[in-house]
Formats: C-alpha cells, sequence, structure tokens
C-alpha cells in the first residue's frame, strides 16, 4: 500500500497522513517536528534530541506532541529493503472531540515529555492498514478517514504515552502551558527572549516553568531557541545561498563566531562546510 512513497514526504491524499521511502539526507531530517505519530514498516529509524537519541525499528511507533527540533536518521533494514514510514499529523481539534467522547479520567500520567517509543499493538496496526487502504478508494476517504483517524488515536490512547495525547487537548496541563511558549519561541525566534516572560505566559513561576520546559522538550527554553535559529540558518544557507554572516545575523546571533561555534557543536561541521557538504551531495544526487 505504501509503494508510491518516495524518499520524501509524500502526501497519501488522506488528511493529515503522509509516507516516505528509501534513503533520506540527513539535511532533511534535521527540523523542527510537528506533533505526530510516526509508525515504521520497515528499516529503522534514530532521533537526536538535545542529548537523547532514540531508536526505533519494525513495529514500534513515535508520538510527538509538541514542536521539537530534532535531527533523525534513517536505515534499510537488515536483508537491505529500503526504510518505510507512515505518519499522522496530530490535530488537537481531533483529539478534544474523541475525548470529549471517552470516559473521565483515560490513561494514567506517567511523565512529562514531549515524545516517546512504543511498540504497536496488532489493534493499532489494523487501524492503519485500513486508513492506508483509502489511498486505493480515494471516493471512500471523506466518510472513513475520519473514523480511522479517531481509531488510530483511541489505540494510541490506550497505549503506554496515551497521556501525551490527552495532554495536547487538556488546556490547563503542563504541557499545553509549554507549547503556548514554544509557539511564542518560534514565532519570533530571531529576537531575544526573557525566561521569566515565557514564564508568565505559561502561567507558571520561573522555576516551574524551567522545569517543564526542560522535561518535556530535553531543552532549556534558550537551548530550544537556539536549535531553531541553527536549523533556520542551515536553511538559509543551502536553500538561499545566504553566507554565513548573513545567515547568522538573520537568524538573531550578534557575533558569527559564536554562531559557528554553536553551529559545529549540533551539526558537526563548521557552518560554511556543512553548507557546501549538503549542497554537493544535492547536486550529485
Amino acid at each position: 500500500m505504501a509503494r508510491h512513497a518516495e524518499n520524501r514526504r509524500t502526501e497519501t491524499g488522506i488528511p493529515r497522513v503522509a509516507m516516505v521511502q528509501g534513503e533520506i539526507p540527513e539535511h532533511l531530517l534535521a527540523a523542527v517536528y510537528q506533533p505526530m505519530i510516526n509508525l515504521i514498516l520497515q528499516g529503522s529509524k534514530t532521533m537526536t534530541i538535545a542529548d537523547r537519541t532514540l531508536h526505533y525499528d519494525p513495529a514500534t511507533y513515535f508520538v510527538m506532541s509538541i514542536d521539537l527540533p530534532a535531527v533523525g536518521q534513517v536505515h534499510p533494514s537488515s536483508a537491505g529493503e529500503p526504510y518505510l514510514a507512515v505518519s499522522l499529523t496530530l490535530d488537537p481539534v481531533v483529539l478534544t472531540t474523541l475525548l470529549a467522547d471517552l470516559p473521565k479520567p483515560f490513561g494514567q500520567h506517567e511523565q512529562d515529555t514531549g515524545f516517546s517509543v512504543a511498540a504497536v499493538t496488532p489493534s493499532l496496526m489494523d487501524a492503519w492498514v485500513r486508513m492506508l487502504r483509502l489511498m486505493g478508494k480515494p471516493e471512500e476517504i471523506a466518510a472513513l478517514a475520519p473514523v480511522y483517524e479517531r481509531e488510530i488515536l483511541y489505540r494510541v490512547l490506550q497505549g503506554p504515552h496515551g497521556w501525551m495525547l490527552r495532554d495536547i487537548a487538556a488546556p490547563d496541563s503542563a504541557m499545553a502551558r509549554v507549547n503556548l511558549a514554544i509557539a511564542y519561541i518560534r514565532q519570533d525566534f530571531a529576537e531575544p527572549i526573557r525566561v521569566d516572560d515565557l514564564a508568565r505566559l505559561a502561567s507558571m513561576s520561573v522555576s516551574a516553568f524551567h522545569r517543564h520546559f526542560k522535561a518535556v522538550t530535553a531543552l532549556s527554553p534558550l537551548q530550544y531557541q537556539k536549535r531553531v535559529r541553527l536549523l533556520q540558518a542551515r536553511t538559509l544557507m543551502v536553500a538561499s545561498t545566504r553566507n554565513v554572516t548573513q545567515a547568522a545575523f538573520e537568524v538573531g546571533y550578534e557575533s558569527a563566531t559564536q554562531f559557528s561555534r554553536d553551529y559545529a557543536r549540533v551539526f558537526g561541521l563548521p557552518p560554511s562546510r556543512d553548507a557546501a557538504r549538503i549542497l554537493g551531495e544535492t547536486r550529485s544526487g
């Protein structure tokens, strides 16, 4: 069913459902990821968020409940089959509607984190299969995709990380409050931020906000902003041919030297060499 997937995000015609197959350049997997459920069908993937690296293989799925800057790597299976995965972007409205129809409380709150990996259950896989079959019956998408989406979400809610989905739709949860601050950072990432202003936006004390933000994202608020800036600068250098100094100042750095140090720490190479490497790989590909 996913044989038409390409080595980039491939839309399926089903709302919020996409797929990807094959070798994907590392620089395309370094991004700010949207909240989603990502199911691995073949091969494996690693996701590095701050200093945490998660591994997931076939029959596992990845839940990301907030916008997170991360670096991914995909690998073929041991038999040489290409990496293959499908994803469902999370819609808070759909989640809120679903949760309103469920008994309260539903699921147990285990910890504050915005991402995790879990094993796929037969019932979850069955819902995914029925969803993907709609690619061959586009006339049925409008009627059945919303039903299968609710079932996929319901099965994840039943799993060990279901509370993460519940917190997305709960306006008073710590995750929802942190998400307000994340949206603010992302909107004006080139501007200086003050942690006490973000804490006030999240209706928390500075210490509580910092603790919850770090638990959810594995980064401090300033580290989060820095990762967003570096990812955007990389895009500017590769896609818009900005030089290092131009990219640094455009994303909010006041020192090109500091920018280069931070960039090399995250991506492993100085910005000019990294951009040249990516451009070279793109041309040869």
